[in-house]
C-alpha cells in the first residue's frame, strides 16, 4: 500500500470536541518538543564546554609524559597522577602517531589504533578548542592538540560517554514527563472541552429534534426554547438565534395549521351541505326522464346532461367529504381483509367497464390478508385501476399483482400498465388533489382529479405507503399495507 493510500485511510477527527482536544494536545506536544530540544542542546553544549575546561586545566601533562616514553626512567615515565580514568593521550611526530595511551585505574594502557583513528588524530587542529573524534577502541572523545617541545604534537582527550549518558538520561526523563503531561492534558482537555461545549450540544440536540418532526402538515409541537446563554459568546449567540427561529417557525406552523383546519372544515361542511341538493337534483332529473309523455329532443338531451353532471358532482362531493374525514383523523374499520378477493372483484368490474383494455391478474395461490377497512381498500384498488383505464389508450395491458409473501410485515400490491407513462415533472405531485395529466396521457373519460389523492389518504390512514414509478411504456403504482394473519376458519 502506498503512502498516499495509507494517508487516505487516516481520517482526521470530525467533531468539534475532538478537533479542539486534538489541537490542544498537538500544540502542547509542539511546545514540549521545543522545550525538550532546547534543553537537551543547551545541556549538551554546557557539558562539552565543561569538558573543554577540564582539558585546558589538565595542561596536557599526561600527553607530555609520552614525549620520552621510548626512554622511561624515574623522572620521565608517564604521569598518570591526578588524571581521571579514561584520559587519553597521544603523540604525533611528522603527522604520524607514535604513541597512544589511556589511563586505566591510574595506570597507562596502550590504545590500538586503526588507520581511520590515526587520520582522525592527525586532523585535529593544534592550539584550538576541543575537537570531537571517534576512536574505534574508545568511542567518542573530546580532544585538544598542543605543540610539544621536540617538534611533535601532543593530544589529550577525555571521554564523551558521561556527557552522552547525561544527555540520554535527560531525554528519557523529558519523554516520560512530557508523555505523562500530554496524556493528562488530553484527558483534562477533553473534559474541559465537553463542559465548555454543553450549550452547543443542547443547540445541536434541539436542531436534530426539529429535523425529525413531521412539519409538512398537522399540528406540530416544537421543542422548548433553549435556556438563556451568555450573549457575548458564540454559543450564546447561536442559541439565541435558534430560539428566535423556533419562535418564527412555530408561529408560521400554527397559522398554517389554523388555515388547514379552516379549509378542512369548509370542505367538510360544503360537502355535507351539497349532498342533499345534489341528490335532489338527481332525483328530479331521473323523475323527469321517466315521464311517459313525449319530450322534445333538446329537453331530453338537457336532462341527460344534468343527470350526468349531477352524478359527477355527487361523486366529487363524496370524495371531498371522505378526504375531509381522513384529514380530520376519523378512524377506519380494522379487520382482516382478503386482498386477493378485493383484487378479483375490482378487476372484474374494470373488465365490464373497459372491454377495450387487456386486464391481467397475478395473484398468489393462497389468500393474502391485510388489516383494514374492506370498503375503503376496495375503493383504493378501484381508483388505481380506474386511473390506468382513464389515462391509457385502448389496447393497453393493465396488470394487478399481489406479492406471494409479505416483506417486513407488509403486503405489496402493484398496478402496472404499458401506456404512455407519466411525465417525470408530474410524478412528484401525482398524488396531490386535483392533479391532472391530460397533456401527456390520453383520456377517454372525465374525472374529478381526486382519485389518487384518495388512494394516498386511505393508504396512509391504514399505516401503509404508495408510490409510483413511470417511464414511457411502463407505469407502476406500488401499494404496501400492513399484513394480517388469516382469520380462524370455523370447524364443522
Amino acid at each position: 500500500m502506498s503512502a498516499r493510500r495509507r494517508l487516505r485511510g487516516v481520517h482526521p477527527p470530525r467533531s468539534l470536541r475532538a478537533r479542539l482536544t486534538a489541537g490542544l494536545v498537538v500544540l502542547l506536544a509542539v511546545a514540549c518538543l521545543a522545550v525538550g530540544t532546547t534543553t537537551v542542546i543547551a545541556l549538551e553544549h554546557f557539558l562539552v564546554r565543561r569538558l573543554d575546561q577540564q582539558l585546558s586545566a589538565s595542561g596536557g601533562r599526561f600527553a607530555a609524559s609520552l614525549e620520552h616514553g621510548e626512554r622511561p626512567d624515574a623522572d620521565n615515565r608517564p604521569d598518570t597522577r591526578g588524571q581521571s580514568d579514561g584520559t587519553f593521550g597521544a603523540r604525533l611526530l611528522g603527522g604520524r602517531v607514535t604513541q597512544a595511551s589511556v589511563v586505566r585505574d591510574e595506570t597507562q594502557a596502550t590504545v590500538p589504533l586503526t588507520d581511520t583513528d590515526r587520520r582522525a588524530l592527525a586532523d585535529v587542529p593544534v592550539g584550538e578548542d576541543g575537537h570531537t573524534v571517534r576512536l574505534s577502541a574508545l568511542n567518542h572523545y573530546r580532544v585538544t592538540a598542543v605543540a610539544g617541545d621536540d617538534g611533535d604534537v601532543l593530544i589529550t582527550g577525555l571521554p564523551l560517554h558521561p556527557v552522552e549518558e547525561t544527555v540520554h538520561r535527560l531525554e528519557l526523563v523529558e519523554a516520560l514527563v512530557f508523555g505523562a503531561a500530554l496524556a493528562a492534558t488530553a484527558v483534562a482537555g477533553a473534559l474541559w472541552v465537553r463542559v465548555s461545549l454543553r450549550p452547543l450540544d443542547r443547540v445541536a440536540a434541539t436542531a436534530v429534534e426539529v429535523t425529525r418532526m413531521p412539519l409538512a402538515s398537522g399540528q406540530v409541537a416544537l421543542p422548548e426554547p433553549l435556556p438563556p446563554s451568555d450573549p457575548d459568546t458564540e454559543v450564546g449567540q447561536v442559541a439565541t438565534a435558534l430560539n428566535r427561529m423556533l419562535g418564527h417557525v412555530g408561529d408560521a406552523l400554527d397559522r398554517r395549521h389554523a388555515s388547514e383546519e379552516r379549509l378542512r372544515q369548509f370542505a367538510a361542511d360544503a360537502s355535507h351541505e351539497l349532498r342533499t341538493p345534489v341528490a335532489t337534483v338527481r332525483a328530479h332529473t331521473e323523475l323527469a326522464l321517466r315521464h311517459k309523455g313525449p319530450l322534445p329532443a333538446e329537453v331530453r338531451h338537457a336532462l341527460e346532461r344534468v343527470h350526468s353532471e349531477s352524478q359527477r358532482m355527487s361523486g366529487l362531493v363524496d370524495d371531498l367529504l371522505l378526504l375531509a374525514r381522513l384529514d380530520a383523523g376519523r378512524p377506519l374499520a380494522r379487520e382482516p381483509v382478503d386482498l386477493t378477493r378485493l383484487a378479483l372483484d375490482a378487476v372484474d368490474d374494470a373488465r365490464a367497464v373497459a372491454r377495450d383494455h387487456r386486464w391481467r391478474l397475478d395473484l398468489p395461490p393462497e389468500p393474502v390478508y391485510v388489516e383494514g377497512d374492506p370498503h375503503r381498500l376496495h375503493q383504493v384498488i378501484a381508483n388505481l385501476l380506474g386511473n390506468a383505464r382513464g389515462h391509457t389508450p385502448a389496447g393497453t395491458e393493465v396488470t394487478l399483482a399481489i406479492a406471494s409473501a409479505p416483506v417486513g410485515g407488509r403486503t405489496q400490491l402493484t398496478v402496472t400498465d404499458n401506456g404512455p407513462g407519466i411525465p417525470e415533472a408530474l410524478q412528484a405531485e401525482v398524488f396531490d388533489r386535483f392533479t391532472r395529466a391530460d397533456h401527456s396521457r390520453s383520456r377517454t373519460a372525465g374525472g374529478t382529479g381526486l382519485g389518487l389523492a384518495i388512494v394516498q389518504a386511505v393508504t396512509t390512514a391504514h399505516g401503509g405507503t404508495v408510490d409510483v414509478f413511470s417511464r414511457p411504456g411502463h407505469t407502476c403504482f406500488r401499494l404496501r399495507l400492513p399484513s394480517a394473519p388469516a382469520p380462524d376458519q370455523p370447524t364443522g
